[in-house]
């Protein structure tokens, strides 16, 4: 199973590291994931959606939300934070709204089932606005806004409520934890070609990405994290003994951040159906706002789609700036790195293939 090389692991920024991977092709990572998720329980329709969830993430260059996270998902399942044979369910809606709950399956059944509702919603009266309670991590938050963009949609999605209980990140100024990463995932269909699109945690850096750096001794970017007495640090362990996460782009990344905790959790009132025996600590009281949008609302289709298009091209046709080799536009990375990894494989890093590989499968 897998080959073992090295290769640059990055997400098509050209900005990658070197490192022993083994590579898998899609479909054999997939029959792994839906394999060990079924040992752990879950029945054939979820475990067919994480997996799809997951490779699709590992496809895109996005391995923050991939595989990485399997064992995790295993341990919450028999932790009983996850029920992963529960199915989503409206618990009320409107023409245009609807508030759906995930009864604490997995995050990715559930926000997929969100986001089929508000695209349904959206074709029929223009506009839609669907949230997300009770349900576990929700994965890469791009692929549901991608999933809009390719019925010809626009489509936002804001992730709040993670700090009730875990508090991760300082806000802008502050010395200590009071909010969490906080995701914001936004896209606009074009033309032709892959959809106009940005999906990014509010923070100057991933959870998973300090993780990593700790386990490999490695440093962190500067500005990415604070130690405990609130100074700049690139050492990884210093987030973990009472440092923080501090928000990207400084004061307007923090105003991202509280965005994203009104609409992900106070308007979808995520924070009054929580369950002290499920979701974990950072789930149980988090919640996802879906919004979707008809982009012919105020010119015709076509014109809109050709309009996009021209306004990408334009952008791509900018000369670069030194250091930089082109211009491109949001998405595109994830659509290049996709394309190339369908074609010759996923690299999945050698320790997290032997420890995924080792999990029991059905």
């Amino acid at each position: 199973m897998g080959n073992l090389s090295q290769v640059n692991t990055g997400s098509g920024d050209g900005k990658g590291v070197q490192q022993d991977v083994v590579v898998v092709r899609a479909e054999e990572l997939g029959d792994l994931v839906k394999g060990v998720l079924k040992a752990a329980g879950a029945d054939q329709r979820n475990a067919d959606r994480v997996a799809e969830a997951l490779v699709s993430s590992d496809l895109c260059g996005v391995q923050t939300h991939g595989v990485w996270h399997l064992a995790g998902y295993v341990k919450a399942i028999k932790d009983g934070d996850i029920i992963p044979t529960a199915w989503p369910e409206i618990l009320n809606e409107t023409p245009t709204t609807a508030l759906v709950s995930g009864n604490w399956t997995f995050g990715h059944v559930a926000a997929k089932y969100a986001m089929d509702v508000a695209i349904e919603k959206a074709h029929a009266y223009n506009v839609a606005v669907v949230g997300l309670v009770k349900a576990g991590h929700i994965g890469r938050l791009g692929e549901y806004v991608e999933m809009a963009a390719e019925k010809g949609l626009i489509a936002q999605l804001w992730g709040g409520g993670y700090s009730e209980e875990v508090p991760a990140a300082a806000p802008y100024g502050g010395r200590k934890r009071a909010l969490h990463t906080n995701p914001v995932a936004m896209a606009f269909p074009v033309g032709t070609g892959a959809p106009m699109m940005f999906d990014f945690a509010t923070t100057a850096i991933a959870g998973v990405k300090i993780v990593d750096a700790r386990d490999q001794n490695k440093p962190l970017p500067p500005d990415s994290i604070i130690d405990k007495d609130g100074n700049p640090t690139t050492n990884a362990a210093d987030f973990f003994e009472g440092g923080a996460h501090v928000p990207f782009g400084r004061h307007k990344g923090y105003a991202f951040m509280m965005a994203a905790e009104f609409l992900g959790m106070i308007l979808t009132a995520s924070d009054t159906h929580t369950d002290p025996q499920r979701g974990g600590p950072i789930f149980r009281h988090s919640g996802a706002a879906f919004i979707v949008i008809k982009p012919d609302i105020f010119r015709p289709m076509e014109d809109f789609l050709a309009h996009a298009e021209k306004i990408c091209s334009r952008i791509r046709s900018i000369p670069p700036a030194p250091g930089f080799k082109e211009v491109i536009t949001p998405g595109d990375p994830e659509a290049r790195t996709r394309a190339a990894r369908l074609r010759e494989g996923i690299p999945i890093p050698k320790g997290l293939w032997q420890k995924i590989s080792e999990l029991p499968r059905a």
